[in-house]
C-alpha cells in the first residue's frame, strides 16, 4: 500500500517491506522474553536489586538474540521475495536499477525466443531464498541450546 500511495521506487519498497516486518520481530522478541522472565536467574537478578531495564539488557536480550537472528534470516528471504514481487508488478525498483522481479517481467514477452532471460533470474531468486532459509535453519540448530547433543 505504501508503494501504491507514494509511488514506485526502491526506497518506498524497502520502507514498505520494513514496516511489514516490524510486528513479526516484535512478536518473536516478546514471546522469547516472556518465556525467560519467570526463570530463576531473572528472579535472582531482581532479588539483587536490578531494575527491569538492566535485567532486559543484561539477561533477556542475550538469551533471545539467537531467536532474532534466525527470524532475521527467514524474514530477509521473504523480503527478497516481496521486493521481486513488487518489482514484477512495477511498484519496486525502477529501471535502470537491476531487480530480479523486473527481469522476470521484461522476460515474459520473449519467453519463447529466449527462455534463459526468465530462467536465470528465477533460479537466482530460488537459490538465494533457499540458501537463506537453510542458513536460518542451520543457525537455529547451532544457537538453540535445547537442540544440542550431549557428547
Amino acid at each position: 500500500m505504501i508503494t501504491a500511495i507514494f509511488g514506485p521506487g526502491a526506497t518506498n519498497a524497502i520502507i514498505a517491506i520494513g514496516i511489514f516486518n516490524i510486528p513479526v520481530f516484535a512478536r518473536v522478541a516478546r514471546a522469547g522474553a516472556l518465556s525467560i522472565w519467570p526463570r530463576e536467574f531473572i528472579l535472582a537478578a531482581r532479588a539483587s536489586g536490578k531494575g527491569k531495564v538492566l535485567i532486559t539488557i543484561e539477561h533477556i536480550l542475550p538469551n533471545i538474540v539467537s531467536l532474532l537472528l534466525v527470524q532475521g534470516t527467514i524474514q530477509f528471504a521473504l523480503g527478497i521475495l516481496a521486493e521481486a514481487g513488487l518489482s514484477y508488478l512495477g511498484l519496486g525498483t525502477q529501471p535502470p536499477m537491476p531487480s530480479w522481479g523486473r527481469m522476470l517481467f521484461d522476460a515474459q514477452t520473449r519467453m519463447m525466443a529466449a527462455p534463459h532471460l526468465a530462467i536465470f533470474p528465477g533460479l537466482a531468486i530460488v537459490v538465494t531464498v533457499l540458501g537463506l532459509n537453510l542458513l536460518g535453519d542451520g543457525a537455529r540448530d547451532i544457537l538453540d541450546p535445547r537442540l544440542r547433543r550431549v557428547r
